[in-house]
């Protein structure tokens, strides 16, 4: 509960406000004072439905999408089924925070697998978002109903994970889980790039918080993501850098990734991260005859949301356009 107490406003000849009191539900909460003594609020609530997180909006977008944007890019370092930004009770949308919110594709697009929603009963707005270059990443719908059942719908991602100690041997570590990973995922061409980026991620985290650190590796369409999340403390406040990882290591996952940054994470630390392009492996005409071919490993298997498995990309899948968004048939 966030309670402002005993707010005065006055001018020169007069008092226009006088020991005004308001309280307001958890969340981002931003107070604004007219000069005429009159209020306006623009509320930010978070919740969740099913793992989706819910950031709920109302008043003015303007006031509060820059707010938006960063508790979009905190959901992703803690991993939900997807986020939804409901619209529902906003009372003015001009079109340049509009463009704002439709900047936020870039999330979806540089963090595959976790999609993102936006549920506005204004059919402009959503066609404002579509039409923006980066808008068309995101889910758009009518109602929150829609939006999270899209969300719901949308192919689950494989994840690997693993933890390991702040220990000098960390980086080698690391790049033995990547390489064992992405062998079971025939994806084994990724190799010599992947084992680089996490082996530059795991040796800045290592060095600089010195707590045990999460490795994990989630694959999505022909883009790699690699994580590393620490345990560190980040001063009240403060926002990580991606200028925060070493220079060496910040050159080589800059060299062979097509998107990397840092975020902070609920519980204080920070998660590094870096997107690579790996393409699906193609499928061999070749038969294999060794009588060990039933045990070689399968790549990923996608499921929807009824739990029913798409079938692994090598085994002839495709995917189609369906209402904007790609999806796995």
């Amino acid at each position: 509960m966030i309670v402002v107490e005993r707010v005065t406003k006055a001018t020169d000849t007069k008092t226009v406000v006088d020991d005004l009191s308001l309280s307001f539900d958890p969340g981002v909460v931003k107070g604004f004072l007219g000069p005429d003594g009159s209020t306006s609020t623009v509320r930010l609530r978070r919740h969740a439905i099913r793992h989706v997180l819910v950031l709920e909006v109302a008043g003015r977008l303007a006031d509060v999408v820059e707010d938006l944007d960063r508790l979009i890019q905190l959901a992703l370092a803690n991993g939900p089924r997807g986020v939804t930004c409901d619209l529902s009770r906003v009372e003015e949308a001009d079109p340049d925070a509009v463009a704002m919110l439709a900047r936020a594709g870039r999330h979806v697009r540089d963090w595959p697998g976790t999609p993102v929603a936006v549920a506005c009963p204004d059919p402009l707005v959503r066609e404002a978002l579509h039409t923006h270059p980066l808008g068309g990443h995101l889910i758009l719908a009518a109602s929150l109903f829609s939006a999270i059942s899209e969300v719901l719908a949308a192919p689950t991602v494989s994840v690997e994970s693993r933890r390991l100690a702040p220990h000098p041997t960390a980086p080698r570590a690391s790049r033995d889980f990547v390489t064992r990973t992405l062998l079971d995922w025939r994806l084994g061409r990724a190799i010599p790039f992947a084992s680089r980026v996490v082996s530059g991620l795991v040796s800045s985290s290592s060095i600089d918080a010195g707590t045990d650190i999460d490795v994990s590796l989630a694959w999505d369409r022909g883009a790699l993501r690699l994580t590393v999340l620490d345990h560190g403390p980040i001063l009240a406040g403060e926002w990580p850098c991606v200028p925060d990882l070493h220079s060496r290591a910040l050159t080589v996952v800059a060299g062979l990734s097509r998107a990397y940054g840092v975020l902070p994470t609920a519980d204080g630390g920070k998660l590094v991260w870096a997107v690579l392009d790996v393409p699906r492996p193609r499928c061999s005409t070749k038969q294999i005859r060794s009588e060990h071919a039933a045990a070689f490993p399968r790549p990923p298997v996608f499921r929807d949301g009824r739990g029913l498995a798409q079938l692994p990309f090598c085994a002839g899948s495709s995917r189609q356009p369906v209402g904007g968004r790609a999806v796995l048939n």
